[in-house]
């Protein structure tokens, strides 16, 4: 088995996308029907499908997507409970395959969460005050850069205002380092097998 390698998330400054709808589920993020492949790539074509396009697949000119000030924007501001729904890795990687590195949000599912610390999408999940003066400032101009910094565990606003987030401690450390969880634990065979030779193995008897 590989490791799959992720590039390593330290500090990012981007403009950002605001998706302010709560309770977003993951089959609105990349609905089922575009589940039948374990491929990442190419998913970013089908994120939020359903909203994006209309029925012909022309993209809805009124959808924040599909916004011309969206482009390159590498940080999706969205409502609370972000990524409620199944438990479906495609979700994060849609997010990742469109450009998104952050999603900054008030709470997350937290399968949603946990999927997507391990693919390197990074979930910033702010107070309710530091979140609405994000979006009053972002209301004013969406294309105003806001700064993530996961070395020191903060956001910094258009408005120069510094606020905190949470990350696990480990889920930081592979972030940082550009591992998923198997690339970290092959980064430890030199350890592992050094405790291996200093234990006699072990014999079961009955």
């Amino acid at each position: 088995m590989r490791a799959k390698a992720m590039e390593p998330f330290t500090a990012l400054t981007s403009s950002c996308v605001v998706l302010p709808a709560e309770n977003v589920d993951t089959d609105q993020i990349i609905p089922a029907r575009f589940l039948k492949t374990i491929e990442r790539r190419g998913l970013g074509a089908h994120l939020f499908a359903d909203w994006r396009l209309d029925e012909q697949g022309r993209p809805r000119p009124d959808f924040p997507l599909n916004s011309p000030d969206a482009a390159g924007a590498a940080i999706l501001v969205a409502g609370h409970n972000f990524g409620c729904g199944s438990s479906r890795e495609h979700a994060p990687w849609a997010l990742l395959d469109f450009g998104f590195r952050a999603v900054i949000s008030t709470g997350f599912a937290d399968i949603f969460r946990n999927n997507a610390l391990k693919t390197g999408l990074l979930p910033v999940a702010l107070s309710s005050s530091a979140h609405a003066a994000l979006l009053e400032q972002l209301a004013e101009s969406s294309r105003v850069p806001v700064t993530i910094d996961l070395g020191l565990q903060t956001a910094t606003l258009p408005d120069g205002t510094t606020h905190p987030f949470k990350v696990d401690p480990f889920a930081r450390h592979c972030l940082l380092n550009g591992v998923d969880q198997l690339g970290f634990l092959l980064g430890q065979d030199t350890a592992i097998a050094a405790y291996e030779s200093t234990h006699s193995s072990r014999v079961c008897t009955r």
